[in-house]
């Protein structure tokens, strides 16, 4: 009798123990996320991941472990590799989802990154009017979208559009360029953005719709402003922030993280809706600042109630391996992952996920 007491106990202690190290994935709750969409094609090329103790783990199942409870994934419309297609992004969403991570899906409505630098419409696109471009983004929405609900995958949030600063599907939805505004930017920006976020509510109701923009240590809610007065729509603000020095600023990272704090403020104040993180990387070169850097961010805006969560973007990239579409451009690895290059989670993703 004794032994079997011993043992409900031991069984009682080990699910108590394990519980304690289950991620809050409730919907609503504060987001520990990361956009891992580079995921399927470094496992592609042989990437491995690893834990504290060098056992080679999965990396959505190790990075659960450490208290990660979202999961951010772009789409591209039609990448010419097949990475962050439809159904690249499908696939990797089921896998969170079986994961226990909640979704977020970040249309970038190009078939490359799209960001300040960059809005370019995708290649079958190219020669659409401005009224074939809103029906082309409604209907590319509506089909990856279809396609998660058939695989059964609910994603609490949908970011129509990303980094959109200056726009978006260049030329048609640019808001300047180095002549100054572009006559009727707002409204047209504004109605293809629309188009998405109307998209968005006909297949998933509930789902939050984002409009996403960088820099959130700068002044925002101008933008935000702009885009509601010409009758764009949204439901949470997503911002992006890197704080590292900015040469052309001069500020460093304790500055840029307090401005952000600040602004994040203002924007759910002026705006009444939540404002989420959506980027967050540091430099993977210095493990120790990035630390320390990661500590000040996250103890500032976890205080903030209006704070929707933080997704770091692609933490488990490590080492020397980069994307083959980089070597088109030029382009060097990516060097603010939040891995060490033995493949192991440094302390910086462990301090957001914690």
């Amino acid at each position: 009798m004794k032994k079997s007491l011993c043992l409900i106990g031991l069984i009682i202690c080990l699910v108590a123990c394990t519980e304690k190290n289950v991620p809050d994935s409730s919907k609503g709750s504060f987001a520990k996320g990361a956009d891992i969409s580079w995921l399927t094609e470094q496992e592609n090329d042989g990437i491995k991941f690893y834990n504290e103790y060098g056992e080679e783990k999965e990396c959505i199942s190790l990075l659960r472990s450490l208290g990660m409870n979202s999961v951010r994934l772009r789409v591209w419309v039609s990448p010419q590799d097949g990475w962050c297609s439809k159904d690249d992004v499908v696939a990797k969403a089921k896998r969170a989802s079986a994961e226990g991570q909640r979704i977020m899906i970040d249309f970038h409505y190009s078939d490359f990154f799209a960001d300040p630098s960059r809005q370019t419409i995708p290649e079958p696109w190219k020669g659409y009017s401005f009224e074939e471009l809103k029906v082309a983004v409604a209907e590319h929405t509506k089909e990856v979208l279809e396609a998660l609900k058939k695989a059964n995958v609910e994603p609490e949030w949908v970011q129509v559009g990303n980094e959109t600063r200056n726009g978006m599907l260049w030329d048609e939805g640019r808001l300047w360029n180095d002549k100054g505004d572009i006559a009727g930017g707002w409204s047209r920006y504004a109605a293809l953005t629309t188009a998405g976020y109307n998209a968005v509510k006909e297949i998933f109701p509930d789902a939050i719709v984002i409009v996403h923009i960088d820099n959130a240590y700068e002044e925002n809610t101008w933008f935000f402003q702009k885009m509601r007065q010409n009758g764009g729509k949204f439901d949470m603000i997503g911002l992006s922030h890197y704080p590292m020095k900015k040469i052309w600023s001069g500020k460093d990272w304790a500055e840029m993280n307090q401005l952000a704090e600040t602004n994040v403020k203002k924007l759910t104040s002026r705006f009444n809706c939540k404002v989420m993180i959506s980027e967050v990387g540091t430099m993977s070169s210095n493990p120790s600042q990035a630390a320390e850097v990661m500590q000040d961010f996250v103890d500032r805006i976890t205080a903030i109630e209006a704070c929707a969560g933080i997704f770091y973007w692609e933490p488990q990239a490590y080492g020397k391996w980069k994307p083959a579409n980089y070597s088109t451009y030029g382009w060097g690895p990516y060097d603010m992952g939040a891995f060490s290059n033995d493949g192991k989670p440094n302390n910086a993703l462990k301090i957001l996920f914690k």
